[in-house]
């Protein structure tokens, strides 16, 4: 496991205001849902954590005090509630990944589940995906299962430069979207790309044919792979 440091109470703070905010943004953006989704941050040796139920009982509108302040071994230290039960992944994935990133988002994003509905991949084609490669699914295991925690890190392994570049994700089949990012910005943010990029694949395949689509897709390979400054 990577070393940690002592939080600091500064650093707890503005960690727990992040979340809140990304929270308060995610839903409004209809990147999550009242029906769940997670995000956690890790601050040296605490992680900070949205609470379960934050979507079905309050709506995503969380103050800073709502978010919870937890060891590894989810003792909760700050915060009223529970750990919610999908936070197998978000512990799993600190634990293996710590060294390359430090905030986790699961998300309903509205998009990215039709294709975790289709138990599809989520191929990239905007220039501005292309460094998260392909979003590969995951076998399916219940969403409060430490077995789905273990498909995700399985699928991760490998990917850890994108992680610390940006952001590396998965699709849970007829659930969500898993990502770990460098920090919480990254992480918002590959999740909103990802999330137009499927909307783009959806509305592309209706206007123009899902074949043409994917002939796009593998021209802007081509030709940005080719292309030399």
């Amino acid at each position: 496991m990577f070393t940690t440091s002592t939080a600091t109470d500064v650093q707890i703070a503005k960690a727990r205001e992040a979340i809140a905010r990304f929270g308060r943004m995610l839903f409004a953006r209809q990147l999550t849902d009242a029906a769940g989704g997670n995000i956690s941050v890790r601050v040296g040796d605490r992680i900070c954590i949205s609470p379960r139920y934050a979507g079905q009982q309050k709506q995503w509108q969380l103050e800073p005090g709502d978010v919870l302040v937890t060891d590894f071994d989810r003792n909760i230290l700050e915060g009223q509630g529970l750990v919610s039960r999908e936070a197998n992944a978000h512990y799993a994935l600190h634990r293996t990944f710590g060294e390359y990133g430090t905030a986790v988002i699961h998300a309903h994003a509205r998009n990215l589940l039709v294709y975790a509905a289709a138990n599809r991949p989520l191929p990239p084609i905007l220039e501005a995906n292309r460094k998260f490669g392909v979003t590969p699914v995951v076998p399916f295991a219940p969403a409060h299962s430490p077995i789905l925690a273990d498909h995700i890190i399985a699928s991760m392994r490998g990917r850890e430069a994108m992680i610390k570049k940006h952001a590396a994700a998965v699709i849970a089949p007829w659930h969500g979207l898993f990502l770990m990012a460098k920090d919480i910005d990254a992480a918002f943010d590959a999740v909103e790309r990802m999330d137009a990029n499927a909307y783009i694949l959806l509305m592309g395949g209706i206007a123009f044919g899902a074949a043409e689509m994917e002939t796009q897709r593998a021209t802007m390979e081509d030709t940005i792979g080719n292309f030399k400054e």
